[in-house]
């Protein structure tokens, strides 16, 4: 017999069922299964409210709705139908309030999979925990006797019976009164339940991979804890650590029967497995911390596992650790059994406490861990990837390691980076999309830094982004984009501490369209390929946008210029800016095909000019310019100009870029190289990430 335990959030949606059928369909192929469910997500406080609510009936209705949603998903046809009056019924008994109200939750629940279950071809059977369980008076105790006995006759009652489901959390007292096991008492439903049959497996399946050695809210760098004996994992919970019900280790390790911690969400990850190991020598397992809300203090746990060795030296890695952080406990470390050691500091300080303590212990090397989700899985994305994939995510000079969680293009990624993700960690917009920047706010306020390459997400209205740069500012996050502009280059950065340290920029200037200085420096008259085909060229090989007429228009050079200017401290908008594309106005309008026949009949006067240019030692570039006016304001330009041999634009070619920057303190700052490149950019996000 195997028991399956699904807590809340693994059960919290009609997607999140789906993965909790496929995982029970893989054990009932091994042998019978009893699962054993949680509410859905928040279903339980929910029915607290509704219960100490004055007119509770908008209440009933919106969590009914939540149920009906996931029945609507799960069934189609009769099946759906009489699931929905199954759960409709349920609803009636709880708009009559009664006493114990929240018991309700798992009812719903269990009774929704066992009948998908049972409409997938599983011979199933649901359990009502409420005749099952016996709890003393007052309830949170269980008679375990008559409890396993009861167990033991509805299976026996059942040979044919391959999955029975079950709610957890719930009981009855020899009154007849329905009681509750405590908040998180599913997973001692499932225990009992599987010492009661004398199950072969009980996987408790939750949303983390496993016990961690600490809180990964906290600790970003905490681990999984692949084993861990029931003692300690016992003394995890109690003294703090959520993902296990304290008390649902007692009658699994009474029974000799192992306790795995699974992820719902990644189910090949081995997860914790609690048992009856013994360690040989000793062995540091993880840190739990408890809140005291009435006096201001976190009580801190280290817990061991193995021998006492007589007097430890754990307590002066403790203090010491604490000290480096600059962090004054309460007191001095006590012990507890010569394997668990606790120290009192104030709440305030209590994550910095156990992130210090954490790296003493459990952290041998000295890099910093940073998780990465990284959105758009394109040629940066890949690029990007390939770099960390190199080097293992270490990078020792930065003292560093970068962990890529996620990289996606889907739609909604940054929607599920911020539903998921831990505070600290990156997001990447490697995107090439127009509104992803919508996002960037939430993100930040969640504590998430962006690094962002998308010079799309930059050139927006000034007010949205100086809203970004606000979040960032506010919620102590970076927002980093350096490689919107120049691509690896330090363009931004020169000009960010030249505004910055009062040296007052009177003009910039750039050639930092790639797309266009590609075209103008291989466009070599009749002695080469036409313009148009250069511009097909170029299109092919993805150097331009689906509409190459966005690049020849400027768009590309505005974006930049945008950037460049914000920079600078200057509230730049798109329509400050001058623009004079390279081409008439008759390019732009008509399609494609009519574009390229015009470049084509207009090939004798490209032809002309660049004779002309020759003739008199000139080239042609696309430059953008914000230059300061005698009175304080600045003019925004984007033009092709003729440059001659004394200009740093003229010597560039292909994808270059060259930014001139004038100060007033000193000699214009020359900024030249590649602007285009995927490995480049990846490095230049790297090193945002870095910073």
């Amino acid at each position: 017999m195997i028991v399956l335990k699904f807590g809340g959030s693994s059960v919290a949606n009609a997607t999140a069922m789906s993965r909790v059928l496929d995982i029970i369909e893989r054990a009932a192929a091994r042998d019978r299964v009893i699962v054993v469910s949680s509410a859905i997500s928040g279903c339980t406080d929910a029915l607290i409210q509704i219960g100490e609510a004055e007119d509770p009936e908008k209440l009933i209705n919106q969590l009914q709705d939540r149920h009906l949603a996931i029945i609507s998903r799960l069934f189609t046809g009769d099946e759906r139908r009489e699931a929905s009056a199954d759960c409709k019924s349920i609803f009636s008994d709880i708009r009559c309030i009664p006493p114990v109200i929240e018991a309700f939750g798992e009812v719903l629940s269990t009774r929704i999979l066992a009948r998908k279950l049972y409409c997938e071809g599983f011979k199933t059977k649901w359990l009502d925990s409420r005749d099952l369980v016996r709890t003393v008076p007052g309830g949170g105790q269980v008679e375990m006797a008559f409890t396993c006995k009861a167990i033991q006759e509805a299976v026996a009652a059942n040979p044919l019976i391959k999955v029975f489901v079950a709610p957890g959390f719930i009981g009855r007292d020899a009154s007849g009164a329905v009681t509750t096991l405590g908040r998180g008492g599913s997973d001692y439903s499932a225990s009992i339940f599987a010492a009661a049959v004398g199950a072969d497996d009980l996987q408790i399946w939750t949303d983390v991979p496993g016990i961690m050695t600490a809180n990964p809210k906290v600790v970003p760098a905490a681990m999984t804890i692949g084993d861990i004996s029931y003692r300690a994992a016992f003394d995890m919970a109690r003294f703090g650590a959520k993902v296990l019900y304290a008390p649902a280790v007692a009658p699994a390790r009474d029974a000799g029967i192992a306790i795995g911690i699974r992820n719902t969400f990644d189910p090949e990850n081995p997860g914790t497995l609690i048992s009856d190991r013994s360690a040989g020598v000793r062995e540091w397992k993880g840190l739990s911390s408890l809140d005291d809300p009435q006096s201001g203090t976190t009580r801190i746990c280290l817990i061991g596992e193995g021998p006492s060795t007589g007097k430890s030296v754990a307590p002066r890695r403790i203090a010491g650790a604490l000290r480096d952080a600059g962090i004054q406990p309460l007191g001095e470390v006590s012990v507890e059994d010569g394997v668990n050691y606790f120290i009192t500091v104030r709440t305030n300080v209590a994550h910095n406490a156990v992130a210090a303590v954490h790296r003493e212990f459990f952290e041998a090397r000295t890099l910093s861990l940073i998780d990465v989700y990284v959105a758009g899985n394109g040629a940066v994305g890949q690029a990007l990837k390939a770099i960390v994939d190199a080097n293992d995510g270490k990078f020792p000079t930065a003292g560093k390691r970068l962990r890529i969680i996620e990289i996606s293009s889907d739609h909604g990624f940054a929607q599920h980076v911020l539903s998921v993700a831990r505070s600290h960690s990156v997001f990447v917009d490697c995107t090439d999309s127009e509104d992803i920047w919508r996002s960037f706010v939430p993100l930040l306020q969640a504590g998430i830094n962006i690094v962002c390459s998308n010079r799309r997400s930059l050139a927006i209205p000034y007010v949205e982004y100086a809203a970004i740069k606000a979040a960032a500012a506010q919620n102590g996050c970076f927002f980093r984009y350096d490689t919107t502009v120049g691509n690896a280059l330090p363009i931004l950065q020169s000009i960010s501490d030249g505004a910055g340290c009062g040296s007052g920029i009177k003009l910039i200037e750039a050639v930092v369209s790639c797309t266009l200085n590609y075209l103008v420096t291989s466009y070599n008259g009749p002695r080469r390929e036409s313009f148009a085909s250069l511009v097909q060229r170029a299109h092919s090989e993805g150097l331009t946008e689906p509409d190459p007429r966005l690049d020849l228009g400027g768009r590309d050079a505005l974006r930049k210029l945008l950037i460049l200017s914000r920079e600078a401290g200057v509230p730049l908008e798109e329509s400050d800016v001058e623009i004079v594309p390279m081409l008439g106005p008759e390019f732009f309008g008509g399609s494609l095909e009519d574009f390229y026949r015009r470049l084509e009949d207009f090939e004798p006067e490209f032809a002309r000019r660049e004779e002309e240019m020759d003739a008199t030692g000139k080239r042609q570039r696309f430059v953008a310019s914000l230059r300061r006016e005698e009175d304080g304001t600045y003019k925004a330009n984007i033009s092709m100009q003729l440059v001659g041999i004394d200009s740093p634009f003229y010597w560039i070619n292909g994808t270059e870029n060259v930014t001139v920057i004038h100060s007033d303190d000193a000699y214009p700052l020359v900024i030249k190289g590649s602007g285009e490149g995927a490995r480049l950019a990846a490095s230049g996000i790297i090193r945002n990430i870095m910073q």
